[in-house]
């Protein structure tokens, strides 16, 4: 991934990310390199739905059927907190969508040592758009320093400021999984 770059970090960073469609949902891993204890990580908590995961450090996965506006968005903190919202064009949440079928998901598996945080987590095949579907995803990340600072990493950024949102972002494209 790379830092957008209105949001340069004061810690030299790597982030990573792999996505991989499989039967049961897609299996998302995101690998963060550095000077971990510079960085606010969140704290073990319970897996539970939290709104607001992206004003801290945490991993970010968006999700549509290629050419279509509606998206889902779906944040991974390394406490085990989630967030999974549904919109049905960019940043027009579609509350009706999200009652009609909630999500779940499960909690990341999360290691941390002095040098490297990996996050490794799925998306179940139940929140996603049904198969034959194209899906175009865009990965990103949010790292917060021990200064307060955020620093914006996607694979790619289609602006001038840090816009997760923008379908411009979703630039890998796969087949659905399979259910």
């Amino acid at each position: 991934m790379r830092c957008h770059p209105a949001t340069p970090g004061g810690v030299a960073l790597a982030v990573s990310a792999e996505v991989h469609p499989r039967a049961e949902g897609l299996h998302l891993s995101y690998m963060l390199r550095g000077d971990i204890a510079a960085l606010c990580i969140p704290s073990p908590a319970a897996p539970v739905a939290t709104d607001g995961l992206w004003q801290h450090t945490c991993f970010e996965a968006f999700v549509a059927v290629d050419g279509e506006a509606a998206y889902q968005e779906f944040n991974f903190s390394p406490s085990s907190a989630w967030a999974a919202y549904r919109f049905c064009a960019e940043r027009a949440r579609d509350a009706v969508a999200e009652g009609q079928r909630p999500v779940r998901l499960p909690a990341p598996q999360v290691s941390v040592t002095s040098e490297a945080l990996t996050l490794t987590t799925r998306v179940p095949a139940s929140a996603l758009p049904l198969s034959p579907a194209v899906l175009s995803i865009g990965l990103s990340a949010v790292i917060e320093e021990r200064s307060g600072r955020l620093s914006y990493w996607a694979l790619h950024h289609p602006g001038t400021r840090p816009d997760f949102h923008h379908a411009d972002g979703r630039t890998l494209r796969m087949a659905a999984p399979l259910i």
